[in-house]
């Protein structure tokens, strides 16, 4: 066995307890991908991250992602919490404010924004495309959003990591009363080989700009707590349509309340196109682990 640093940390989240948790393995040299797998099978979070000497020219340091049953090319929160882990426990320092991360997805920069308690990371993540856009009537939506009020923006699926469907809804209140089909969910997911359906709602007076569910169906069925990955493909598809929430092309979205948690995420579109999706991160945990 072999003693190498461990962070607990909770991402998206402004206090512990609030955003998606998420475990890094530090010192993650002479671990393969079995035994990265078994780690985070054991971990039994939504994702673990193991950091390892970078290889790309430039990078800050290197990253595997896997989840308890598989290894993930890219994902937002486990991104933006390992970014803060390297800082936390000095593996790398930014450039002008730029980490940059070393991936299955490439060489991506994150932007790191303050010191601290305050401190915010986004990640500027792979571009998304609007795959089809279509009707709430096309007979593969039907049964997943039956009963669903929804919105003027039509459903789309979008490609960009991961594929999403995104639905908008009427309004906060009818998104936070939703209670999905897991069913009709995970046959549209399985049958358009997508992740399953990212609802969004418009917010009024509130501190965010958009409310956001993510419903979870291929594979494991369940409601994420806080996906930057999810809320960036959405980002972009608002942006095709000219119909991005808040100000100079930045907004601050609510997830998770549904699941126990409170999560704030912060999207914002620069000038060249390209999605930014971050938010604090809080350690919860430090230690060791042996393996």
């Amino acid at each position: 066995m072999t003693s190498r640093r461990f962070l607990q940390l909770d991402v998206f989240s402004p206090y512990p307890g609030a955003g998606n948790p998420l475990a890094v393995v530090l010192d993650a040299q002479g671990l393969d991908a079995a035994a990265m797998q078994a780690i985070a099978r054991w971990t039994r979070l939504p994702e673990t991250t193991f950091v390892f000497p970078p290889q790309a020219p430039g990078a800050s340091y290197g990253i595997r992602m896997f989840s308890p049953q598989k290894e993930v090319p890219f994902a937002g929160h486990p991104s933006v919490g390992t970014a803060h882990a390297v800082l936390e426990l000095g593996v790398a320092a930014p450039v002008e404010g730029v980490l940059v991360q070393d991936g299955i997805a490439g060489a991506l920069p994150l932007r790191v924004d303050g010191s601290g308690a305050t401190r915010t990371i986004a990640i500027r993540t792979p571009r998304a495309a609007v795959a089809e856009v279509t009707t709430a009537s096309d007979p593969r939506l039907q049964a997943a959003l039956a009963g669903w009020p929804l919105g003027s923006l039509p459903p789309a699926r979008m490609a960009g990591g991961r594929s999403w469907w995104v639905v908008e809804l009427a309004d906060e209140a009818a998104l936070r009363a939703l209670t999905p089909d897991w069913d009709a969910v995970a046959t549209l997911a399985e049958a358009t080989d997508s992740m399953g359906v990212f609802a969004y709602a418009r917010s009024q007076g509130q501190a965010w700009d958009l409310a956001v569910r993510a419903f979870v169906g291929n594979g494991r069925r369940f409601e994420d707590a806080a996906s930057g990955a999810a809320n960036a493909v959405l980002a972009a598809w608002l942006d095709s349509r000219d119909a991005l929430p808040g100000t100079a092309h930045g907004y601050v979205v609510s997830q998770g309340r549904e699941v126990g948690h409170d999560a704030r995420l912060t999207l914002r579109i620069d000038d060249h196109g390209d999605v930014w999706s971050g938010g604090q991160v809080q350690t919860v945990i430090r230690g060791t682990l042996d393996w």
